[in-house]
């Protein structure tokens, strides 16, 4: 039997060509009013855009036969809670964890060594040079032991940092959440990698921000949700904390958002695990729809039962 599956490019529609069982057909329409191809009826399985608003709802209200989403995104926030529970969610875990990681450590180099500054003094033709603070030594709190934050711990270490993973529980090298308050003044950077849920809502409040040292930097690679913006920005205006961010809440921001301004922070537009290859490896990981094709239930399943 042959599964029908709609994918938003010829890109999709190339990579799973080859998997015996399944039948990509493109679709260009993401939103309500745009039309679908006539296959959409019968389709099993929909691959979202990669960073796309949907409207999830749209969707599944076109797809009488709909069975799985495959998403090209780890992030899932904006499908769990809107899809019927006879509907299987599963994301691209694997895919963006290596280019996430390495904005990650990026961002701690370029605060530590303060690039953004010397790129103005560049600009305005200033010679300033000065000694810089290093990533070395620096003790890194890594909140989340998933795929994006093992790699962000390799690519760490490999800077003579030292890493503590924490984790929803504890674990052979991972602290559970429960002891987050005690360990977040034990480490000069804190870097963010945890899924949007409830529990992470709001997490970095200014209780969280409080008991970070004098001096660390807040590193944002998760959803813009999970920190207090306005906590954080009382932190960055006194000076006490540095923070980077992909990502924020409001996003995109509006032109008179008080982050445009403040200092001590390097901000980039959500754009961590944006590079050029993205859809390759994503689509690495959406061939994964051959297990359901098969009979089998996906590995990075996160919503329904199989």
């Amino acid at each position: 039997m042959t599964i029908t599956v709609l994918v938003p490019d010829e890109e999709g529609v190339a990579a799973l060509a080859g998997i015996g069982g399944v039948r990509a057909i493109r679709y260009d329409g993401a939103q309500p009013d745009e039309p679908l191809p006539p296959e959409t009826a019968e389709a099993e399985v929909l691959v979202p855009a990669f960073l796309v608003p949907i409207d999830p709802e749209s969707f599944v209200d076109r797809m009488p036969n709909l069975r799985l989403i495959q998403l090209m995104t780890t992030g899932a926030e904006n499908w769990i809670g809107r899809i019927p529970s006879s509907v299987l969610l599963s994301t691209a875990r694997g895919a963006h964890g290596g280019s996430t990681a390495e904005w990650a450590l990026g961002a701690l180099i370029a605060v530590y060594r303060e690039l953004v500054p010397f790129e103005r003094a560049r600009q305005a033709r200033t010679w300033t040079r000065r000694p810089t603070d290093t990533l070395q030594d620096k003790r890194v709190l890594v909140l989340g032991a998933g795929d994006v934050a093992l790699r962000t711990r390799r690519r760490l270490e490999a800077c003579d940092a030292t890493v503590t993973l924490v984790g929803t529980r504890a674990r052979d090298g991972v602290h559970g959440i429960d002891e987050l308050p005690d360990l977040l003044g034990e480490h000069d950077a804190v870097v963010l990698m945890v899924p949007l849920t409830d529990a992470t809502t709001g997490l970095v409040d200014a209780d969280f921000l409080a008991r970070m040292p004098d001096g660390g930097v807040l590193v944002n690679a998760a959803r813009g949700k999970v920190v207090d913006t306005d906590a954080l920005l009382a932190e960055l205006t006194a000076g006490r904390l540095r923070a980077a961010l992909d990502v924020t809440e409001p996003e995109p921001l509006p032109p008179d958002h008080p982050l445009w301004t403040a200092p001590g922070l390097l901000l980039t537009p959500h754009v961590a695990g944006s590079v050029h290859d993205y859809s390759r490896r994503a689509y690495a990981v959406a061939a994964e729809i051959a297990r359901y094709a098969a009979g089998a239930e996906p590995e990075n399943l996160v919503h329904g039962e199989y």
